[in-house]
């Protein structure tokens, strides 16, 4: 595997770009992360704890790549929210809800942050606990550090990453998690599980990795320092009046709900906003031709967890699913970045045709689905993002071997030719038979009862309208 260099060239040393990561490269990316040596000893860290969170190491080039594509920025907001709230997710995120329900409930208690919320951001960063990240997380960081990539970022994480192997909270075999060093059940950057991670179980460590309540009480802890306001939701899907171009008003300009209303900008379902009073900034990441919002304080609390709008709406939008209310009305826009449901089935099937994904077709773009994709733009020579364009898909289509026409319908086998009646034999003609006496007539048949009628289908829930997980106070 080669770095793609018109993806970061510019963007790290030259001696990232030979070929491999060994010999020369590797010299020069174990003196750099010697030379954090000073800075973890200043901050309390033991050689013996430096020296073993850092041995054997090596430059990942994969965190290189994921470093520059991170779909929260660079997918289309709709079909960033449509993978964050799959169905599988979403029937997941129901079984989760009912078997924490107990522990959800004392959490929101505590912290004054809904549950829905909590449950929705362990959702999506980690898929409940089953995607927690499987890179070593010292590993990765340094990578990030010496590349050059990301190294500002990286450089404030290293030392608070060894600090908490030296208080030990977990241990160094334990402290995987994603490329960008984020750690646990809901992915805590290492600065932020210094600062916000709680003990919620009482056992003398702040255990994210392995243990859910502390994962899950860390979360609501940092939100409620993130200045979350118990009791009111997120934000609202809302209509737009004709002729407002939403991409002339500034996504920094507050007003209060009810200064949006005269403005002709309505709540999606109808209703009125609970608290006019509340200020809101208008967000419409696809102009008139996609869903409209109306965020407020706590959709900005979310940006503090993840500065990314995508992220605050997956999060928001998964929490009122799972609180019981329906998709979002207005649908998104498709396009050249932006492919329907139909199209990423296809996408999926044609990649498994050339060998560049394995598993089902379901169109939903995860991290297999995302990997295929640089599978094939690396075998291409393309640039190396995993981006799921209307161009990918023609590329691949052009290549793909075409599907196998369906097979026909079984034919029922012809019924085999009626012989033809024999001919009578002739018999002597016998004396008149007695006349018969009438059959008696057979009594009627009794008539069926009537069928019972079906019971009228259950109402499906109504659309949420973005309201938040739960009804906002008034």
């Amino acid at each position: 595997m080669t770095f793609p260099k018109t993806l970061i060239f510019g963007a790290i040393p030259a001696f990232l770009l030979a070929a491999g990561v060994s010999g020369p490269a590797q010299a020069d990316f174990n003196s750099c992360v010697k030379g954090f040596w000073p800075a973890a000893k200043r901050a309390g860290v033991s050689r013996e704890t430096f020296d073993k969170a850092t041995a054997g190491i090596t430059l990942d080039k994969e965190v290189i790549e994921s470093a520059n594509y991170q779909p929260e920025y660079k997918k289309p907001v709709g079909e960033y929210v449509d993978r964050a709230i799959s169905p599988k997710r979403l029937a997941k995120g129901k079984e989760k809800l009912v078997e924490y329900g107990p522990l959800l409930k004392q959490i929101e208690a505590k912290y004054g942050v809904d549950k829905h919320i909590v449950l929705a951001i362990w959702g999506v960063e980690s898929n409940f606990g089953d995607n927690k990240g499987d890179k070593g997380v010292i590993q990765s960081l340094m990578t990030l550090a010496c590349s050059g990539t990301k190294a500002s970022f990286a450089r404030g994480q290293i030392v608070s990453a060894l600090k908490i192997l030296q208080r030990g909270d977990t241990t160094h075999e334990r402290m995987n998690g994603s490329w960008a060093g984020a750690m646990g059940h809901t992915q805590f950057i290492p600065t932020t599980y210094t600062a916000y991670a709680v003990d919620y179980d009482g056992d003398g460590r702040r255990d994210i990795w392995d243990t859910i309540p502390d994962a899950l009480g860390s979360t609501a802890a940092y939100l409620k320092v993130s200045n979350w306001v118990p009791g009111q939701t997120w934000g609202y899907e809302v209509k737009l009046p004709k002729g407002l171009n939403p991409k002339r008003v500034s996504e920094k300009t507050y007003k209060t709900l009810g200064q949006w209303q005269k403005m002709g900008i309505t709540r999606i379902n109808g209703q009125p906003f609970p608290r006019a009073n509340d200020k809101a900034q208008l967000w419409a990441p696809e102009g008139a031709d996609g869903p409209a919002f109306l965020t407020l304080n706590n959709f900005r609390s979310l940006l503090r967890y993840n500065n990314a709008k995508a992220y605050a709406l997956a999060v928001g939008h998964l929490a009122d699913r799972l609180a019981g209310y329906g998709p979002f009305v207005q649908p998104w826009p498709t396009g050249e970045r932006q492919l329907s449901m139909d199209q990423r089935m296809e996408l999926q099937r044609d990649l498994i045709a050339l060998g560049h994904l394995e598993g089902d077709v379901d169109g939903i773009i995860g991290s297999g689905t995302l990997e295929g994709i640089r599978s094939y733009q690396r075998a291409k020579g393309l640039p190396v993002d995993g981006y799921p364009t209307l161009t990918i898909l023609k590329m691949v289509r052009a290549e793909a071997p075409p599907p196998p026409p369906p097979a026909p319908p079984a034919q029922a086998a012809p019924a085999p030719p009626v012989a033809p009646p024999a001919a009578p034999a002739a018999v002597p003609q016998a004396a008149p038979a007695p006349q018969a006496a009438p059959a008696p007539q057979a009594a009627p048949a009794p008539q069926a009862a009537p069928a019972p009628q079906a019971a009228p289908a259950p109402q499906a829930a109504p659309p949420r309208a973005a309201e938040g997980a739960a009804p906002p106070a008034n």
